[in-house]
């Protein structure tokens, strides 16, 4: 893979970074040569990057020509959004605090080359903020009041801003970045293109288990596809890729749906993707869209604190009472009576403005219909725990016990099953969906939409085995070959 390194001037470019080549802004923006390059990454060094300066434009170019900028084109607006550098502020604190302990002035400025900084104790600091505003010549400034540490800007830097005396270590660092992101080492001849499944080696509750994840590896090997696994440390390698397959529990608040939004605004095809995490994760946001498009649900109400009095008249005991956010059968609460239902029902509303109550229907088991590109990949039967009505029971402890599961042909399902669960799945995307089914008699019901749903081996891929993998690993080569289609159709 060809780098190019694009630059304000070129001819007085002071660095020497291996493999790289050097290009001023304008031979970039103007000279055709450019414009019809495929197989080349683009890392924009000029500052400043305002709007429709030269440098926004080599960004803005850059991803229209495939060339995946860094930064791009969310990033820059991102380091000029006030917003973004608050929201940064609240989300690492406890690390800027720690990482802060022994300077005394109230003022403290942080320049971060690729991700570190010439002392080695900021590189933990260095690295989350290179994570969160992907561009490669940072500066952080902080304010101390009171004895607490708040990011007060942070903003890109030019090459002139860096002192002589940092220019071996600038080099060093960009020389361990490349080799290490492995814009160096793709096996071309082997593989066409890269994929890369973020996931979290010490989750619990893994989306997939570690033998599911080796299968994905496999299989993504043997369509032509560099499969690797990386981790949420590894969120300055994503433009290395183009494709991004989270197998870690998303979450609008954590790091899973920065990557999302960072890797589709980079151009690369991601499950899950933004969009989906945002309406899959909100469980009020479903039950209007549900009944939105008259799918099939237990009866629900969306509660606030001037409605929660209807409830009893409305649904009757008992009923069940769930978090926007809950999962994992965490954060829902089955309700048996009026004075635990008024105290269940203040906790959550401390949390968030609107909570769901729904009818309590009682199952075996409940259906899980994997989908995926609008097609059915699998179909789970889970049962309920003994004696308890989910199907995972928390003791005090926190220690689960879950109910078994079996995993079925979808031609053995019943066929309004797997109907409803399609219709649930079309208005919150192509991608990978859950989706949870309750059977009453001959009556089915949606219960909810998940992204990000289970893929275990032993368990979901007990009937097509192998195959699911192959399965899930070919919609993305389809989706990555789709985009290359478009990209060089553009040119």
């Amino acid at each position: 893979m060809k780098i190019l390194l694009v630059v304000a001037n070129s001819k007085k470019w002071p660095l020497s970074i291996p493999d790289c080549e050097v290009v001023s802004a304008r031979k970039y923006l103007t000279e055709p040569i450019f414009s019809r390059l495929s197989g080349v990454r683009v890392f924009n060094l000029m500052h400043p990057c305002r709007y429709q300066s030269q440098g926004y434009y080599v960004s803005l170019l850059a991803e229209a020509r495939g060339h995946r900028p860094v930064p791009n084109i969310t990033t820059l607006r991102d380091l000029h959004t006030p917003a973004m550098v608050r929201m940064t502020d609240a989300a690492i604190s406890e690390l800027v605090q720690k990482s802060l302990t022994g300077i005394r002035s109230q003022r403290f400025e942080l320049s971060i080359y690729f991700g570190r900084n010439l002392a080695r104790k900021y590189d933990k600091l260095c690295r989350e903020l290179f994570n969160r505003f992907h561009a490669h010549f940072l500066r952080a400034v902080f304010v101390r009041n009171k004895d607490i540490w708040t990011l007060q800007n942070i903003s890109p830097i030019s090459i002139n801003e860096i002192p002589q005396s940092h220019h071996d270590f600038v080099e060093e660092a960009a020389g361990n970045y490349f080799t290490k992101a492995g814009y160096r080492q793709r096996k071309v001849q082997q593989f066409r293109y890269s994929l890369a499944i973020l996931h979290h080696p010490d989750e619990k509750e893994a989306p997939s288990n570690a033998a599911a994840l080796k299968k994905f590896i496999r299989a993504g090997q043997k369509l032509g596809l560099d499969t690797q696994l990386i981790t949420k440390e590894d969120f300055g390698r994503l433009s290395e890729y183009d494709a991004l397959f989270i197998r870690e529990t998303t979450n609008v608040n954590n790091h899973t749906f920065r990557f999302a939004r960072y890797a589709e605004a980079d151009g690369l095809v991601v499950i899950d993707d933004p969009q989906s995490i945002i309406r899959c994760a909100n469980k009020v946001f479903l039950a209007e869209l549900l009944e939105h498009h008259r799918i099939p649900t237990p009866k629900t109400m969306i509660v606030h604190r001037d409605n929660v009095d209807l409830i009893t008249h409305t649904l009757g005991f008992p009923c069940v009472l769930k978090q926007p956010d809950s999962a994992f059968s965490v954060g829902v609460k089955k309700v048996e009576r009026a004075d635990t239902l008024a105290l269940v029902a203040e906790q959550m509303l401390e949390k968030s403005e609107l909570i769901i109550a729904q009818e309590y229907l009682p199952t075996d088991f409940d259906w899980r219909v994997g989908i995926l590109d609008s097609k059915v990949i699998f179909v789970c039967r889970y049962y309920m725990a003994r004696d308890h009505w989910q199907i995972v029971k928390r003791d005090q402890h926190g220690e689960k016990q879950e109910g078994d599961a079996d995993t079925l042909n979808p031609n053995d399902a019943p066929d309004e099953v797997l109907r409803i669960a399609l219709k649930a799945a079309a208005p919150i995307g192509n991608g990978l969906y859950g989706v949870d089914v309750k059977q009453v008699g001959s009556r089915f019901y949606v219960i909810e939409v998940n992204d990000n749903p289970n893929i275990d081996a032993g368990l979901e891929d007990a009937l097509l085995q192998d195959r699911l993998y192959h399965q899930v690993m070919s919609i993305f080569l389809q989706r990555i070959e789709e985009k290359k289609l478009v990209s060089r159709a553009a040119k």
